[in-house]
């Protein structure tokens, strides 16, 4: 090797020395630097915090109306709570008073024997003697009659009284249930149409302590039913009523007996919305009368029926002196008119193709209540009399207005 050579490498020798030394000394530099901006090193810890919700923020903007709650999850209106609670206590206090009916009767068949046949009705306790309102149609014609209060509960039952004039009829069981007492009645004179009522009965005899409600329609109807009965100042409702309700009770929105349902109207025999019932004051004055005597006595003049309704024609034909009132063409015998000295027909007259008997009294009034006709006669009769009182006739005899006074009899 020449010196140039050795000088050489201790050239590259010393230039390499010197690189490290530089290298090493910009690497302190650094180290110290980044050792100085570092953050201390911490050892994690261990948190444990019940989780809050995230707050949301809403925007500035307008809000829109809330949605409102589905129909099904709103709340009734007081009234409608109060209507339900009302109904569902008329139910539960009324319903152990009312009694189904179920009746058995012995129709004669062609053979001359007897076929049975089954009735069903309604009614309602009365007293606490067991003694059971219902219509004379439900128990007419009955050999036996039970009475079911409850599933189970199951009684005979005899008649007390009857009365078919006035569609009404007491029965009685002899050891009624400790738990059943009578329901109250209320004043069916003070009814006003529009009024809330409920019907309680055993539809078709098959569906026991059925509850329905409706309106009262209207009031003071009559109606005439089977066998030339009439039925005066009868309730009309629109409460779903059917054959087997007959005899059960009506109520008011404070479970007050208002009427003794009675009968429907429907050309179809199912209901149509016109429902009847007898007022509840006129079975208050006729239910006593039947406990004591087993019938009520219907007052009775004599002349009913047997006679004419005038009107402007009749009486322009016959030369009549009134164009209204009941021209009297017979009296039965021993009636109280005949004894009162109320004349009866002693003439006749032929109009086209009918015979008239002529020259009897007129009666135009009757306690100054104005006559036009039978029914205006008979309903004063009945729903303002009784048996024995006195009663003063307006008549014309011969043209002549008089007054006669009649004590009233009793219906044979």
């Amino acid at each position: 090797m020449t010196r140039k050579s050795i000088f050489w490498l201790i050239g590259l020798l010393l230039a390499a020395i010197f690189a490290c030394s530089l290298g090493y000394g910009l690497g302190s530099s650094l180290a110290r630097r980044r050792a100085s901006t570092a953050l201390p090193t911490m050892a994690p810890a261990t948190v444990t915090a019940t989780p809050v919700p995230t707050a949301i923020l809403l925007p500035t903007a307008t809000p829109l109306p809330p949605t409102p709650a589905p129909a099904a999850a709103s709340a009734p209106a007081p009234n409608v709570i109060n209507l339900e609670q009302e109904l569902i206590r008329i139910y539960r206090e009324a319903n152990p008073a009312v009694v189904n009916i179920t009746t058995q009767i012995l129709r004669p068949d062609f053979f001359w024997g007897v076929t049975p046949e089954e009735g069903a009705g309604s009614g309602f306790v009365w007293d606490d003697q067991g003694r059971i309102i219902t219509n004379y149609h439900v128990i007419e014609d009955a050999h036996s009659i039970q009475v079911s209060f409850a599933p189970g509960v199951v009684m005979p039952a005899h008649v007390v009284g009857a009365d078919p004039g006035n569609d009404l009829a007491v029965i009685q069981v002899d050891n009624p249930p400790a738990n059943v007492h009578p329901l109250p009645l209320a004043d069916s004179d003070a009814l006003q149409v529009g009024q809330i009522v409920v019907a309680i009965g055993n539809p078709f005899g098959r569906f026991q302590r059925t509850m329905t409600m409706g309106v009262i329609s209207a009031l003071d109807r009559t109606i005439k039913v089977k066998e030339g009965r009439v039925l005066r100042r009868v309730i009309q409702t629109d409460a779903d009523i059917n054959h087997g309700n007959s005899g059960g009770p009506l109520l008011d929105s404070s479970g007050r007996v208002i009427g003794v349902i009675s009968a429907i109207y429907s050309p179809t025999g199912a209901n149509a919305g016109v429902g009847l019932a007898i007022p509840i004051n006129k079975a208050k004055r006729i239910a006593p009368v039947l406990i004591a005597r087993g019938r009520y006595a219907h007052p009775w003049l004599g002349i009913e029926h047997l006679g004419y309704e005038i009107t402007p024609y009749l009486a322009q034909r016959l030369h009549l002196p009134v164009d209204h009132g009941l021209l009297i063409a017979k009296i039965y015998e021993d009636s109280p008119a005949l004894k009162a000295g109320i004349r009866p027909a002693n003439d006749e007259v032929i109009l086209g193709n009918y015979r008239y008997l002529i020259g009897g009294d007129i009666l135009t009034a009757i306690d100054g209540v104005p006559l036009k006709s039978w029914e205006d006669l008979d309903a004063y009769l009945q729903e303002n009399t009784e048996v024995g009182q006195t009663v003063t006739l307006d008549i014309l005899r011969d043209g002549k207005p008089m007054k006669v006074q009649v004590q009233l009899g009793e219906e044979p």
